[in-house]
């Protein structure tokens, strides 16, 4: 079977980029190896993520915030089975949405491993490896997206070792669960258990949390989520589990070397990141180049080292994001399109779905200081925003990094609710090369938590109103 496009992979890259292709007028193949469409985001990753955020924080917002709004419900009793139902039901809704995308774009979709047989030739194996069929087409696009990243010498059964699959699952709520991992992954689902009533306790082998983002929004972070009885073991790292009892026995050293100590707990969570799954699939065989980290090496049109045989998501270098790759999708499927597709990867935004939400987009003070670039500062607390006040949501700020010569918008950082959507202007700015002025005279309505954002901007000016 011929095509214009063979995309291996469903994940939010690879569904994307096959239906813009099939709008192009290229004829188009997916190839999944799972049952469902979707990927690692759709059915293990961000969307069963955010249900169990959402779900989890209204249960917390009930016991301790309904009260004091004079709402009396009483003490809320945990259905912890009908949670995950209600998790898996907004999976299914939203698998179920890609096979009809697909579909309604004439997508043809084959189901099983595919493997590349060279330049121009996929191969796909069903499941129980009894049928094989053989794709051809003059371009290949490989999304493949990742995997968990192990820790050497620690199994994840996905029961009491776990990782960010298990923890979208757990049958009861563990007393103690100990995260290994301070990352964006380990600090979400951290805090969902915590709201159901686990203690939970953080382990990160570096001398902070978050690493990558500003060093200000993550030691500010770190306090409000002490404050919500999450607790740290910074500098430090898991050598070993002991599951040989009723509870598991982690080993903890610090990070620097020195005596090691033992934390009990009845789940750990391993966290520590994730790598792009580039295995099996016949690269090194075609004479495709990958990087140090089993990273497909692509140049700035997608195109590997190899002709006809492309790459987007988390298989390539880049922050390991689903809206990343499914603009990189777009972009390579205009381009196969003769079209001009491009990525700005100086205005990809970032949101950690905790409560309160952190995002940011571009730069931050560190990587400005690291780079010699002045710039000037804006910064307004939620604590001055009307609407925060009257509605109790008050912990965090928003931070406006500005060119110090010409006033364009370098970076936006924000801790405090409802930043994973408020963050989208600022990209607008920067995506159209906007000023702080641009942002500080755009008129923002009233009482709104975005008025923070304009605040700011006045700020990098030195003429916020409210503060």
């Amino acid at each position: 079977m011929s095509y214009d496009l063979i995309v291996i992979g469903s994940g939010p890259g690879g569904y994307v980029c096959a239906i813009r292709a099939a709008q192009l007028g290229l004829k188009t193949a997916v190839v999944e190896k799972e049952k469902t469409f979707g990927g690692t985001c759709l059915n293990i990753g961000c969307i069963p993520s955010k249900a169990l955020l959402h779900a989890s924080e209204l249960f917390e917002e009930a016991a301790h915030a309904f009260p004091k709004m004079g709402i009396k419900v009483g003490k809320p009793e945990l259905d912890l089975a009908m949670m995950l139902k209600f998790k898996d039901e907004g999976v299914a809704g939203n698998v179920n949405g890609v096979a009809f995308l697909l579909k309604k774009n004439k997508v043809d979709t084959f189901q099983g491993t595919g493997k590349i047989l060279g330049a121009g030739k996929v191969e796909v194996t069903t499941a129980d490896g009894k049928t094989k069929t053989l794709l051809e087409s003059s371009n290949i696009v490989v999304a493949t997206g990742s995997d968990v990243t192990r820790l050497k010498g620690i199994d994840i059964d996905e029961k009491r070792i776990i990782s960010s699959t298990g923890a979208l699952s757990l049958e009861k709520v563990p007393q103690k669960m100990l995260v290994v991992g301070a990352g964006v992954i380990g600090l979400e689902l951290g805090s969902v258990w915590r709201r159901l009533g686990a203690e939970v306790q953080v382990v990160e082998f570096l001398d902070r949390i978050l690493p990558g983002m500003d060093s200000e929004v993550a030691r500010q972070f770190q306090r409000i989520l002490e404050k919500q009885g999450m607790t740290f073991k910074l500098g430090s790292k898991v050598t070993a589990v002991d599951k040989s009892g009723k509870r598991l026995k982690a080993q903890v050293e610090p990070a620097a070397g020195g005596a090691a100590e033992t934390i009990e707990a009845d789940v750990v969570l391993v966290a520590i990141g994730r790598v792009p799954y580039t295995e099996g699939l016949g690269l090194k065989e075609a004479g495709v180049a990958l990087d140090n980290r089993n990273r497909i090496n692509v140049d700035h049109h997608f195109a590997s080292t190899v002709p006809g045989i492309y790459a987007i998501g988390d298989v390539i270098a880049g922050p390991m994001l689903a809206h990343k790759a499914e603009d990189e999708g777009v972009a390579v499927a205009e381009i196969l399109a003769g079209q001009a597709g491009h990525v700005n990867y100086d205005v990809i935004p970032s949101v950690i779905y905790t409560y309160p939400e952190v995002a940011s987009v571009g730069k931050s003070e560190d990587d400005l200081k690291a780079a010699g670039i002045a710039y000037n500062t804006g910064k307004f607390p939620f604590t001055a925003n009307g609407r925060a006040k009257v509605n109790m949501q008050t912990e965090g700020f928003v931070k406006i990094l500005a060119d110090a010569r010409t006033d364009r918008v370098l970076g936006v950082h924000i801790v405090g609710p409802d930043a994973g959507n408020m963050i989208a202007e600022a990209a607008v700015a920067m995506e159209f090369g906007g000023s702080a002025e641009d942002i500080a005279r755009t008129c923002h309505a009233h009482p709104t938590l975005t008025e923070a954002i304009k605040e700011a901007a006045l700020a990098v000016g030195k003429r916020a109103i409210h503060i």
